[in-house]
């Protein structure tokens, strides 16, 4: 895989300001859209009024956007593509979650009774969007030093996430580099917070069938006593686990569900056991399969237990490449000063960014949506998530200083 932003060059200080502001039209605009779009949220491959709304918008700019071949999700490219370098991809996740909008006191409160944009999509949408439409201007004018990718991603929220289908329709094709924004009510509007290397971990479903030829309570010792078995894997499992796997990996195996037997006095022919592989590290991750069913064997044979495990993969951490970390530094600075800029931790949530990552290089920063001087506190996935709207314009700067600081970058030698 090539990694060009490994040995990009920086661009000159004097620079004159970056252009790409956006003007106040466009942001009443852009509002109106997130609202729009928030009273009409639509699940993971549903989503086609939203995709239809994206397209008109796009093609009334002017623009010749490509619905994705599941329906759902599409891609425009800002700027002709001459085969050259590969281009900066903005990405955008366009899905809501199947929970009800409980706030009350706006006008723009979810129409449907149990989906909600409680996770901010629409919040991204609308800066990927109005990204695209001020770099499609900045092209007109013969301002835009190299053509833009806008990505608007269906099913992020669906397991393993929408983003696998779409890289498998070409979305990278011409793509050297990837960034996305993800809302954070933790962080006020106007700032962001980043983070080079991992920014959220790996989340996987595990599920364990046990099976044997169970008996009478009164004579163990001719049974396979699935209980004990399954009660074995359960504490024993992720003890094994936490010495084989190096402890800075940070994976963990936790339980959500166990089942076995109907009887007091019978020991069962059949044990479930249910629940979550969780993992800060990416190569731990992908080892993680393996040494998994190595533990839960040893455990099984001991006991004279059959077991079948449906390892359910999840997502893989997003691993932020840290030089295009740098470069979303460098264009969150030019628009709003260094100051604006935090740090930030590593989640224990789960994106589907990462597959593209394991593609191209890119990174995700974390977009401050809690009004100044909130004091309530809010999370995601929550019925009563909103914003501070004035973090679409925030993120629309943000995107379009990243696309022309990129784009005026001497690309690599070959």
């Amino acid at each position: 895989m090539s990694r060009e932003s490994q040995t990009l060059q920086p661009v000159a200080s004097d620079r004159p300001e970056l252009p790409g502001k956006l003007p106040d039209h466009l942001r009443t605009e852009l509002i109106a859209f997130r609202r729009d779009l928030h009273m009409h949220p639509e699940l993971g491959h549903q989503e086609f009024r939203t995709t239809a709304a994206i397209k008109a918008r796009l093609e009334k700019a002017g623009l010749r956007p490509r619905v994705l071949k599941s329906g759902t999700g599409l891609i425009c490219d800002v700027g002709t593509w001459d085969g050259g370098r590969p281009m900066l991809a903005l990405r955008a996740d366009i899905d809501a979650l199947p929970i009800p909008d409980t706030k009350t006191h706006v006008s723009y409160r979810s129409t449907f009774p149990d989906r909600a944009h409680a996770c901010g999509h629409d919040v991204h949408t609308a800066v990927v969007l109005g990204a695209g439409l001020v770099l499609a201007e900045l092209d007109r004018q013969g301002l835009l030093p190299r053509p833009v990718r806008l990505l608007f991603q269906p099913a992020e929220e669906v397991l393993p996430g929408g983003a696998t289908d779409a890289i498998s329709s070409g979305v990278l094709d011409g793509v050297g580099r990837i960034v996305a924004v993800h809302c954070d009510p933790r962080v006020d509007a106007g700032r962001i917070g980043l983070r080079p290397g991992p920014i959220t971990s790996a989340c996987d479903r595990l599920e364990v069938t046990l099976t044997g030829s169970g008996g009478h309570t009164a004579r163990p010792h001719l049974t396979t006593d699935l209980v004990t078995a399954a009660a074995r894997v359960a504490v024993d499992a992720p003890a094994l686990l936490a010495r084989r796997m190096d402890a800075r990996s940070g994976m963990s195996v936790t339980w959500g569900r166990i089942e076995a037997g109907h009887a007091c006095n019978v020991i069962p022919m059949h044990a479930e056991l249910s629940g979550t592989v969780r993992c800060l590290d990416l190569a731990a991750w992908h080892e993680a399969p393996d040494m998994i069913h190595a533990a839960i064997d040893e455990i099984a044979t001991m006991h004279g237990a059959k077991f079948e495990i449906n390892h359910v993969r999840g997502v893989p951490p997003v691993v932020n490449d840290p030089v295009i970390t740098e470069l979303l530094r460098e264009a969150m600075g030019a628009r709003c000063g260094a100051e604006s800029v935090e740090d930030t931790e590593q989640s224990l949530g789960g994106e589907d960014f990462s597959w593209y990552l394991e593609h191209v290089p890119g990174a995700m920063a974390r977009l401050g949506v809690r009004a100044p001087g909130d004091t309530a506190k809010r999370d995601l996935h929550r019925g009563d998530f909103d914003v501070d709207e004035d973090a679409i314009a925030v993120g629309v700067e943000f995107f379009t200083a990243a696309a022309l600081i990129d784009g005026r970058r001497t690309p690599p030698s070959r």
